[in-house]
């Protein structure tokens, strides 16, 4: 019997159709946009997200029998809705969404940094789902006076599918300074005093049922009525599960319109500049890191230039390494980890004129791999220990983009069969499979990128000018951020 996988993402919603075995018999996607309203900010309407569902689910589930369903989304997104589930507004999307620092110094006043850190395992920042519900609270007052429900993509499709309301402990972890790692709950006090009014749904782990799919629901979809639905959680989590980077000591590095980085740790560890959150499994904690952009940065290029992805790569396989002495800062769209600046800009050092759109891919390239390295960096500061690495995502289908983050991180690289991503792994979560085994079964190792010791030494050099580089533009970067209207 077949399992049903769909992730809403930035750009597109994806579903999968696969088989017992792991074989993906079927896939599809449609692409959507994002609204940009105003200067740092990102929503989409919720609604869309069902319509493309159920349209998903109708051409990939024609003609066969699918026994479960699984599903997972971009995050952490704040949809708040009313008490006849209808949206009040847009919903404010992840960490691309740099709307609330009023609220976030507000909050840190009030509740105490470092113990928003120790309860919450994060620092406040642009990620904070926490922080945007009190947003809404200070700036939209009449929509959030009709609030009563918190959603995000994945417990949205849950929501409409089964009529169960719920989230999961992850996806619930990054809604700081609600959560409590720790008790694994919600904060009572605190989500009271930045959500007040907001009934947050009843919590569960991912990979758990949340309900069966409703008469109404298998009408719009055409799904059989009466199968099970799983909790599913956050896009990028779900893609550790699609290639087994789940166990203590595991690095997912997820290759896509922006770069996420997920470690797992046995026990629950906090960092400035790192997101401390609940795992995707049980007894499991991690320390994340993620790019406001990284892949986009390719297509800005690439749309910029006239020329298409392979023909691009070419030439940045010709340039070499260090791009002919250029150095990129990758901070396009602000920073993420461990930077936490919402202000940070691109810088691109040491342009001439004898340099090639070539070379600029290169330094695209490579300004991603030093934001890893610097990622990684900070995560073994703050105690994780970091045994294995596993890439997933669109940017592993050519080898050079990984090729050049192991050279310059020093990490060896596991490349599964299957680098579908999140609707893999959201398949593999109602197939059940989610343990020790039950990726390797599905999804085993096709090859593993190792580093170049050429390479590496040359980007050892490049690395240390890499971490001059935005100390050294940051104040410049602020003021022609405040200059800037989209």
């Amino acid at each position: 019997m077949y399992v049903l996988g769909v992730d809403i993402g930035t750009s597109s919603s994806k579903g999968v159709l696969v088989a017992p075995d792991g074989t993906v018999r079927r896939s599809a996607a449609r692409e959507h946009t994002v609204d940009r309203p105003g200067p740092g900010r990102f929503e989409m309407d919720g609604r869309h997200w069902w319509r493309e569902f159920a349209e998903l689910a109708r051409e990939l589930a024609r003609d066969v029998t699918v026994g479960a369903v699984g599903v997972s989304g971009m995050g952490p997104c704040v949809l708040l809705a009313d008490a006849g589930d209808e949206p009040v507004r847009p919903a404010i999307l992840y960490g691309v969404d740099t709307r609330a620092t009023a609220q976030i110094d507000r909050l840190e006043r009030e509740l105490g940094k470092d113990e928003i850190r120790r309860r919450g395992g994060s620092d406040l920042s642009s990620q904070a789902a926490g922080a945007k519900i009190a947003w809404i609270a200070d700036e939209e007052p009449g929509r959030y006076a009709r609030a009563r429900r918190l959603y995000m993509p994945s417990s949205w499709l849950v929501r409409r599918l089964t009529g169960a309301y719920v989230l999961d402990h992850h996806s619930a972890s990054q809604c700081t300074p609600l959560y409590d790692v720790g008790g694994l709950g919600w904060h009572r006090p605190w989500a009271d005093a930045v959500a007040p009014g907001i009934e947050l749904p009843p919590l569960r782990w991912p990979g758990e049922q949340a309900g069966t799919v409703t008469a109404g629901a298998a009408r719009e979809t055409g799904l059989p009525a009466g199968i099970p639905v799983t909790t599913g959680t956050i896009d990028a989590w779900a893609e550790a599960l699609s290639v087994g980077a789940h166990g203590a000591g595991d690095l997912m590095l997820m290759y896509g319109t922006t770069m996420f980085l997920v470690h797992t740790t046995a026990e629950h560890l906090t960092w400035p500049g790192l997101w401390g959150t609940v795992g995707a499994v049980p007894g499991t904690y991690n320390l994340a890191g993620g790019m406001a952009t990284s892949g986009a940065i390719t297509t800005w290029l690439s749309d910029l230039s006239g020329a298409g992805y392979e023909e691009l790569l070419a030439e940045a396989g010709e340039s070499g390494a260090g791009a002919n002495g250029l150095l990129m800062l990758p901070y396009f769209a602000g920073e993420r980890t461990p930077v936490m600046d919402p202000r940070a800009r691109g810088v691109i050092a040491g342009l001439t004129l004898s340099h090639t759109r070539g070379d600029l891919y290169r330094a695209a390239l490579e300004a991603t791999g030093f934001a890893v390295r610097h990622n990684v960096e900070t995560i073994r500061a703050a105690g994780g220990d970091v045994r294995r690495a596993v890439a997933v995502g669109g940017g592993t289908q050519g080898a050079l983009w990984t090729q050049i983050v192991s050279d310059i991180t020093g990490l060896p690289q596991e490349v599964r069969v299957t680098s579908i991503g999140a609707s893999y792994g959201s398949a593999l979560l109602a197939a059940g499979l989610v343990g020790e085994a039950g990726a390797d079964a599905w999804n085993p190792v096709s090859h593993v990128v190792t580093p170049r010791p050429e390479s590496s030494a040359a980007y050892d050099e490049l690395y240390r000018l890499y971490l001059r580089l935005y100390p050294s533009t940051a104040s410049l970067a602020h003021e022609l951020a405040d200059r800037q209207h989209r």
